[in-house]
């Protein structure tokens, strides 16, 4: 052996060779032949944006990848949240407060992920949120993240803020689509985009009411937001720096308010701060007569985003509405509101079967969907999550974060012993705290059991 260390070799399991030839060539030889026993060489992927994303094994992977690909500005606004960012940060971490108890000897052989709401079967219980802005993030901006949602048959919100219109995301696909208000002073504006909406063959009207004022997002502040860019000497450096999403910018059409474009001169094209732009239009006398006036320019199903108490869901089925989905907007509002997976069940117990219930905020996995439902929540809702993907990718970004929650719903299913989305109930999930519990719900149902005392209830 001394002056031949190709004659043998053990690496990490391999057994030893001895080639029979003395040179190198045969010692390689041999060594190729062993690797290809155990291991196969991955296709090369020509495509950059799919060979990029290959290496994301999960949201906060594609995280990553949109942080490094978008300027900073633009990527904290979609990362960042209200003043400290505690309800942000918990929005995440609560989930990470509950455990599975897994049932097993269980056939799982076939789990189905599909669900109904709002009276429509979707094939699995996923909301994509309405985000304002989206083209900031990739030049297709809302038409991906439809078309996405459609290739799957999952519903899609449509935000009144988009920078693609009611009508051109209408036309991407066959997949239901929900459209976001506000109500804003001018009731005129409103009316008439509730009727394209309509017209459009929207499904659902989602009226957001924690906006009265907006809140005060810190990383915005420090950077100056504006929206468009205001051209700046730390633009430029960023757009050097961030060649792809610069060339993206400067090749696509002006980032406009689509939905409101030519409407008292707001078009998007000006630099108009967003805080500017929204404080003109947003009503702080909001109140419950609005909702019942929305009601008569819209009778189709009516859900109410940013509901944060449990006394205010109870409002809602007291005025008809037909869901409501427990969000905090994504801890961009209100600093120190309640996490969304710690309200879930209080909500679920005084108002579930009743009204359907949506837990928008914090959802990262697959699990997190099924720990959700067995809290008491419908569906739950996503937005900086598709953001990642769009930010990191485009639409095969947010392809790929639709597959990872799905798919991740689907595995955990199987790995807790249920094979429908019927089969999640209460006991397969507890606190991790016992504090934290809620109590009161049976332990063979994911819906409501008796209501809690007002003491125990969360305001």
């Amino acid at each position: 052996m001394v002056g031949r260390p190709w004659a043998g070799f053990d690496i990490g399991g391999i057994p030893k060779y001895r080639p029979k030839g003395r040179g190198p060539y045969a010692w390689a030889m041999r060594l190729l032949e062993s690797f290809r026993s155990v291991a196969r060489f991955r296709p090369i992927e020509f495509d950059a944006t799919r060979r990029r994303l290959s290496r994301a094994a999960s949201v906060d992977d594609l995280r990553r990848l949109a942080k490094r690909r978008l300027p900073a500005g633009v990527f904290h606004y979609i990362d960042g949240g209200a003043e400290d960012e505690r309800t942000m940060n918990r929005n995440v971490e609560g989930f990470a407060g509950l455990e599975f108890k897994p049932r097993v000897l269980r056939d799982v052989s076939n789990v189905e992920t599909a669900s109904r709401l709002l009276g429509r079967s979707i094939p699995a219980p996923l909301i994509l949120a309405p985000t304002g802005f989206t083209r900031i993030a990739h030049p297709e901006g809302e038409l991906a993240v439809a078309r996405a949602a459609a290739g799957i048959g999952l519903p899609y919100t449509l935000s009144t803020m988009g920078t693609r219109s009611i009508e051109e995301v209408a036309g991407v696909g066959t997949g239901p689509k929900w459209f976001q208000v506000y109500t804003w002073r001018d009731r005129g504006l409103v009316r008439e985009l509730v009727e394209r909406a309509a017209a459009a063959g929207y499904e659902a009207i989602m009226l957001t009411v924690d906006t009265a004022v907006l809140g005060r997002r810190e990383r915005d502040v420090r950077r100056g937001l504006t929206l468009p860019p205001k051209l700046g000497l730390d633009t430029v450096v960023e757009g050097v720096i961030h060649p792809a999403w610069t060339y993206g910018l400067l090749t696509n059409e002006p980032i406009t308010f689509s939905n409101v474009v030519g409407r008292h001169g707001v078009d998007g094209t000006s630099a108009v701060t967003l805080s500017e732009y929204t404080n003109s239009q947003f009503d702080a006398a909001l109140s419950w007569s609005d909702v019942d006036w929305l009601r008569t320019v819209w009778d189709g199903p009516l859900v109410l985003k940013g509901i944060q108490t449990v006394e205010d869901a109870r409002l809602a089925v007291d005025h008809g509405i037909e869901a409501i989905a427990l969000s905090n907007h994504g801890g961009r509002q209100l600093d120190d509101a309640p996490a969304i997976v710690e309200l879930i069940e209080p909500v679920a117990q005084a108002v579930g079967g009743q009204i359907e219930l949506i837990a928008d905020g914090g959802v990262r996995r697959g699990g997190d969907i099924v720990k959700a439902l067995a809290l008491g929540a419908d569906a739950v809702m996503i937005g900086r999550a598709y953001l990642y993907g769009l930010g990191a990718g485009g639409q095969a970004g947010v392809d790929q974060v639709l597959g990872f929650l799905v798919d991740g719903m689907a595995r955990t299913m199987a790995l807790t012993g249920c094979q429908r989305v019927d089969d999640i109930t209460r006991d397969l999930v507890s606190w991790r705290d016992p504090s934290r519990r809620a109590g009161g719900m049976g332990p063979n149902s994911g819906r409501p059991g008796p209501p809690l005392s007002p003491g125990s209830l969360l305001t």
